[in-house]
């Protein structure tokens, strides 16, 4: 089913005294989030965390669209033939967060360096480069081994300073990029500021949803975002000093089924089971508001599903139970769900 992120915070981020209303102080913007990063390196980081962190200390190439389509970010491109892209990066040049403008050397060196690096999560993403080559300081050449109408898409690792992947820096726990925040300090916290005003963002680590829900109603946090149980949205929807705010997402749920098994081996009972399963009873009575029944893994917006016709697998008991007898099944049909090893779930 199709979900929505959502992202809870207090209607007053910043409070101050009747002393400080003529010189108001800046307030650190707190953020619990449910794992902290484990590597903030783009060229490493594969976890959901790090991923989301990382977008906002670098910057890359590229950028998705709503329908997932690469658009440019740091940089416009040309495909002059199904295996040559020129990439021209857009003036004004962004500046490091140490100080040095973000020119072509550093495209190529950070992929360069992803290309030379086969242990990174992200290596095979790349094998396909035959060379990259500087043109200017904001015109960029990637050739391939072979054609890839995918490749651009591909183009979304933040871009490193060359000039510190030189001197082998600490990108993962102290990293440079040219984003809108800028790494401070991390030790028990994640510590980050914004570049052009300065304003500080403190994220620590709450791994209980019902604790950062909690800490959220007593001010000890000023924002939550996702990594929450719907049942725990609604009753923050209804607590009147905190705001809700929701935007589509691409999260969904679903059962996994054992093709092994001869039984759901066959098409027709893979098919009862799909007609057997009221989504929409589960959406209205389970799921937060705006919930969608999914037809395919990927959301509707996706570029892969436009234009598609999906079959509804609708709610309809009696079909299902025709499919299973015409598959042979000896009703009622007994099915073995395992789910999580975590006591505290069902």
């Amino acid at each position: 089913m199709r979900l929505l992120i959502i992202l809870m915070t207090l209607l007053s981020l910043f409070a101050c005294s009747k002393s400080d209303v003529a010189k108001p102080q800046r307030s650190s913007i707190r953020f619990a989030l449910a794992q902290m990063p484990l590597n903030l390196d783009p060229r490493y980081a594969a976890d959901a965390a790090s991923e989301r962190i990382n977008r906002l200390i670098y910057q890359a190439l590229v950028d998705f669209d709503e329908h997932a389509n690469p658009v440019p970010k740091l940089a416009e491109w040309r495909q002059l033939d199904s295996s040559y892209y020129q990439f021209t990066l857009k003036q004004p040049l962004p500046s490091f967060h140490h100080g040095r403008l973000l020119t072509a050397d550093d495209v190529k060196a950070t992929y360069d360096s992803l290309r030379s690096l086969p242990e990174t999560p992200h290596a095979a993403e790349f094998s396909n480069i035959a060379s990259i080559r500087v043109l200017s300081p904001t015109v960029v050449e990637f050739r391939l081994k072979q054609a890839d109408s995918y490749f651009v898409s591909k183009l979304i690792i933040g871009i490193l300073p060359a000039d510190l992947m030189r001197q082998q820096h600490d990108f993962a726990h102290h990293p440079v990029g040219s984003g809108a925040l800028a790494f401070d300090a991390w030790e028990k916290q994640l510590r980050l500021r914004r570049v052009h005003d300065q304003q500080e963002f403190v994220f620590s680590e709450v791994k209980d949803p019902t604790v950062r829900v909690l800490k959220l109603r007593r001010g000890e946090v000023d924002l939550l975002q996702g990594d929450l149980p719907p049942e725990l949205v609604k009753y923050l929807q209804q607590q009147p000093e905190i705001k809700v705010q929701t935007v589509p997402g691409a999260n969904y749920s679903y059962l996994g089924l054992n093709m092994q098994d001869p039984v759901l081996a066959n098409t027709k009972v893979r098919q009862a089971l799909a007609h057997s399963i009221n989504r929409v009873a589960i959406i209205e009575k389970v799921m937060v508001d705006n919930t969608r029944v999914a037809s395919a893994i990927l959301p509707p917006e996706h570029y892969t599903n436009l234009g598609l016709q999906l079959p509804d697998y609708a709610y309809q008991p009696n079909l299902a139970r025709k499919l299973l007898q015409e598959a042979g099944v000896n009703l009622p049909l007994k099915l073995v769900y395992k789910t999580s090893t975590d006591p505290q779930r069902v």
